[in-house]
């Protein structure tokens, strides 16, 4: 089965924002001041936004098929969080991969439910529960302990959330760059910035860290020999060597040279 690893980034959405809060002809830094400030009041001190609240800016991908390892983000940098969110689908409605993320049932799968909700984007292989294909009933991207679907952080913790640790600090545990530039916290700062092509560096940085977790897990679970699992992070490490992007030269030199 293919294999598609993915991350999302996200931005407020300030459109919705003026319209939750009442705040028309206001500028778009301070609505979003705004809808921090609400939240925090809102969940006593968190001021992480709700998730029908984010507009997605960027999705990276680690795609592992039969032809061979590739990473990038999907669309460019002019493209509409529609043709985003719409490429995304469609990856799955032509492959029907296994997906793989870092809190992905928590946040970017019910973020892109919601936008994707918005946007319009038709979806019938994501939400397939097997009254089409019998092999989905079973076995589907919906099923919180199916394999459609791997949200590794919820898999490690035994979906105890006290038990969950964050991609960072799980990168860093197998000795792996962990985040680079900067972290999520930053992206509406570097959006404003007018740095997307940042974001969508740090977005498929994030992605890599997935990955390689990922092949650490299929490892432990004895899905690879040690074998197959030295050749897998190989593969990784070629794919970093033959890119011409920095950003990957950069982390590939984090992976090699740790602290």
């Amino acid at each position: 089965m293919n294999t598609l690893v993915f991350d999302i980034e996200t931005i407020p959405d300030v459109a919705l924002g003026r319209r939750l809060h009442g705040l028309d002809g206001v500028a778009d830094g301070q609505v979003a001041k705004a809808m921090f400030a609400l939240r925090r009041q809102a969940s006593s001190g968190g001021e992480f936004l709700a998730h029908e609240q984010h507009r997605v800016v960027a999705i990276s991908c680690v795609l592992r098929s039969r032809e061979g390892l590739s990473v990038w983000s999907l669309g460019d940098v002019e493209a509409t969080e529609g043709e985003l969110i719409e490429r995304f689908f469609d990856g799955i409605e032509k492959f029907s991969p296994c997906l793989v993320s870092w809190n992905g049932t928590g946040f970017d799968l019910p973020v892109l439910h919601y936008r994707a909700l918005l946007a319009g984007v038709q979806a019938p292989r994501y939400w397939e529960t097997g009254d089409e294909d019998t092999a989905f009933r079973y076995n589907n991207y919906l099923g919180r302990f199916h394999w459609r679907h791997i949200d590794l952080m919820d898999v490690l913790s035994g979906y105890q959330s006290r038990a969950r640790a964050s991609l960072s600090n799980t990168a860093c545990l197998l000795g792996l760059p962990g985040k680079m530039g900067f972290s999520g916290a930053q992206v509406w700062d570097a959006y404003q910035a007018g740095n997307l092509v940042g974001i969508r560096q740090y977005c498929e940085t994030d992605v890599l860290n997935t990955y390689l977790i990922y092949l650490r897990f299929e490892l432990m679970r004895a899905r690879f020999t040690r074998e197959r699992y030295a050749e897998e992070v190989e593969r990784v490490k070629a794919l970093l060597r033959a890119a011409k992007e920095p950003h990957f030269a950069e982390f590939l030199q984090a992976w090699e040279t740790p602290l």
